[in-house]
């Protein structure tokens, strides 16, 4: 697959991601995974396994997109084919696990924001070992 991936030579002002080229992307089509800097193409590698929506096609050519940003910012990239760095998003949890947890962080957040953290009081107390 031949890479679309082409520098980003604006410098200036910070520019944001709407005004960034698709051509500066991993996946071009859907926007995602900017690759501006060595950073960037790190982060990209990274998180290739993790991006979702996305075809094998679509796949294939940002897998191209990063070789070539590597390349550029002589970003060190052992991978040699798009199935070293995984082909599909492993999530690990199911929806009901995800929703759980996000509720439990929901209400953390309100309590924290509130106040309510745990008084002396209501705090367990750790145990001391004797020693005898």
């Amino acid at each position: 697959m031949r890479a679309t991936w082409k520098p980003h030579t604006k410098h200036g002002d910070l520019t944001g991601r709407a005004d960034l080229p698709d051509s500066v992307f991993a996946y071009p089509k859907k926007r995602k995974e900017p690759m501006t800097d060595a950073s960037h193409v790190r982060n990209a590698i990274a998180r290739f396994d993790q991006v979702t929506g996305v075809t094998a096609a679509e796949r294939e050519l940002a897998f191209a997109n990063i070789q070539k940003a590597a390349k550029h910012y002589k970003v060190d990239m052992t991978e040699s084919k798009a199935e070293d760095l995984g082909t599909r998003p492993s999530t690990g949890r199911t929806v009901a696990d995800r929703k759980k947890s996000a509720k439990k962080a929901a209400a953390t957040r309100k309590r924290k924001a509130t106040g309510g953290a745990k008084t002396a009081a209501t705090r367990k107390k750790p145990t001391r070992k004797r020693s005898g």
